[in-house]
């Protein structure tokens, strides 16, 4: 079965089970400040976890779209994706653990079909330091559960993944007992990390065996928690009974509430014997597109393709959850997996312009469940579209760059911070970079520079202001020339008599003062930012030329602070392929050489007065 079979499949038989449907929540959690995204299925429904009472009811399942940003490192095995659908039922205070151990289970060897001779299942055996004792209640209900089915029920007491590599399974044994670390669950983790106020529980987690070789790099033996591949884990039903305490203890909830979550394309992977999620067809179909693109085999470049094919997923449903690529927040990591998506392409020799095929087949794939997606197609295709180009134009000039910075041997945090700010690579991708080529660096190095140079842009921001500019970075040259596209929108809207008055511009922003006497309408503000983003998307050419001073002056070239040029100037044009000309104008600072290489979309954050007759605009790259 195919991941939109199971679905279906699971939602109708927990509505048979007396639960509600209720639809995903959003890839960007609502109310919840403590976190980017939706990165589990329990999230949106903590309010009802810890006692509010849910509109519904108090039997739910979904299916909840979830992405983990920690997880893009991952991203490479058979089994770890950054975006994925969690399979959800919820008890608020109803049932619990006699009744949600045979839910699960019994759906997956009845309904889905699999082997039960395969499932092998894992509980918790207390934290006495967090005062939490053995689930010796689960590890009962298994023991009746396999019986009832003739099969073994054998306990194997594991402790520690480490542990358990050493101990290895003993014959008969299907249930397995490990520590806190793998058998609590908390958005924080384990108990000693968890928060005050934090819920959580132990867990009984569901794992099938695919078989195949022990790999010993994972421990002399195998065991259900191995991460050799052999053992996938496809369910997990969290007993949520727990919120920490002030003093670091634990208190029981009111109410006892049951989490389950099921990886739906882990599920549809066992169902067809094979452990590799991406050879699920929502997955598998951009796999088999790549091939045929490049000539080149899944089986011999598995980390390429599964970077594409997850990343280009993932994005498509972000930016369906309404964030484009940007340079903060959740737009960050989209634009990371479309750059980190890029630099695979081309290692594969991927042609350009494929990443948009991929998103309208993932919008194909799953735009019957998720209506959205069809919705907004154009808005998804089009974003991926523009980051995609934005980055190859920068990629190539940033991989000599590397290049060049690895040829003496050595990688240091200056070039780390170049390949940054000059060329937009993010910190992690020079990293992966450098570990291919067995250079370690330094976050913490990183981190220093980076805080160094905010601190000096914003002291300079506080002594510069007329025609100030925080540095050369690329991304610094790139808000300079959207300055004076945003002068030249300014004056197209509003007339002739806007003039620059002052700017500050900072990697993070620009700030521009100008000549007028009225607050801008919102109409005005959109025609600007319009204006702007027209001639980013044209592809417009940046030429620089010299001229007499007077002569310019006399044809009309914009310009402020006439009196501080020589007599001879640099006027720079910003001109598209077919001539229309979107800024002329007097500058003697560094600018993009094609509007085509600004990353991000103008948008106007703030307009206001400045002083008598002038105005103020802040303004960013999104």
């Amino acid at each position: 079965m195919n991941a939109n079979q199971i679905r279906e499949k699971f939602l109708a038989y927990m509505v048979a089970k007396g639960h509600v449907e209720i639809p995903s929540a959003r890839l960007v959690p609502e109310n919840d400040p403590t976190t980017l995204f939706t990165g589990s299925g329990m999230q949106p429904l903590i309010p009802y976890l810890m006692g509010e009472t849910h509109p519904k009811g108090v039997r739910l399942t979904d299916s909840q779209k979830c992405f983990r940003a920690a997880d893009i490192e991952e991203v490479g095995d058979n089994r770890h994706t950054t975006f994925f659908e969690m399979l959800g039922n919820w008890s608020l205070g109803d049932y619990f653990k006699k009744e949600q151990l045979p839910f699960f289970y019994n759906f997956l060897v009845d309904e889905v079909g699999l082997d039960p001779q395969r499932i092998y299942v894992t509980t918790f055996m207390g934290d006495e330091a967090a005062g939490v004792p053995k689930d010796d209640e689960s590890i009962a209900l298994w023991q009746d559960i396999f019986a009832a089915r003739g099969l073994s029920n054998g306990i194997g007491v594991m402790g520690s993944e480490e542990a358990g590599g050493e101990r290895g399974m003993h014959e008969g044994e299907r249930i397995f007992v490990y520590d806190s670390a793998k058998n609590w669950w908390s958005r924080s983790g384990k108990p000693a990390n968890m928060p005050v106020g934090e819920i959580g529980g132990p867990d009984s987690e569901f794992f099938y065996d695919f078989g195949g070789e022990h790999d010993t790099r994972y421990g002399a033996q195998c065991h259900p928690n191995c991460d050799c591949g052999r053992f996938v884990e496809v369910g997990n039903s969290v007993f949520i009974e727990y919120i920490k305490q002030a003093d670091g203890t634990f208190a029981k909830l009111p109410q006892k509430n049951v989490d389950f979550g099921g990886g739906l394309e882990r599920i549809a992977a066992a169902s067809n014997e094979n452990s590799d999620v991406f050879l699920v067809p929502e997955l598998s179909m951009i796999i088999k597109d790549v091939e045929a693109k490049t000539g080149k085999a899944y089986a011999e470049n598995h980390k390429a393709f599964r970077v594409i094919a997850d990343h280009l997923r993932g994005a498509t449903f972000i930016i369906g959850d309404g964030v484009m690529p940007s340079n903060t927040d959740q737009g960050y990591f989209v634009r990371r997996l479309i750059r980190r998506a890029v630099r695979y392409a081309d290692m594969l020799g991927l042609p350009e312009g494929s990443f948009a095929q991929f998103a309208r087949a993932v919008i194909a794939a799953y735009g019957a469940r998720y209506t959205n997606l069809v919705t907004d197609a154009e808005k998804i295709v089009g974003a991926i579209e523009a980051e995609e180009t934005k980055f190859r134009t920068t990629l190539a000039k940033g991989m000599k760059e590397f290049d060049r910075a690895i040829a003496d041997g050595t990688l240091s945090t200056d070039d780390v911070f170049t390949l940054f700010t000059t060329y937009g690579f993010p910190y992690e991708l020079t990293e992966e970079l450098a570990s291919e080529h067995g250079f370690v660096i330094s976050r913490g190095d990183f981190d220093a520079k980076m805080g160094e140079h905010q601190a000096l842009s914003r002291a300079g921001a506080e002594q510069k202001f007329k025609g100030g500019l925080a540095d050369s970075s690329e991304i610094v040259v790139q808000y300079h020339t959207v300055t004076h596209l945003m002068l030249a929108g300014l004056r197209n809207v509003l007339g002739d008599h806007v003039h620059q008055a002052g700017s500050n511009i900072t990697g993070e922003r620009l700030r521009f003062d100008f000549t007028h006497g009225e607050k801008m309408t919102p109409e005005q503000i959109a025609a600007v930012e319009a204006y702007v983003n027209s001639a980013i998307k044209a592809q417009a050419a940046v030429s620089i030329e010299m001229m007499a001073k007077d002569a310019a002056h006399a044809a009309g070239v914009e310009g402020s602070f006439w009196e501080k040029y020589p007599d001879e100037v640099k006027v720079y044009t910003v001109k598209d392929a077919e001539g229309k000309v979107y800024s002329r104008e007097l500058c003697g600072g560094p600018h993009v050489e094609n509007t085509s290489t600004i990353t991000g979309t103008f948008k106007i954050q703030k307009e206001e007065s400045s002083s008598q007759g002038i105005r103020r605009i802040k303004a960013v790259l999104v």
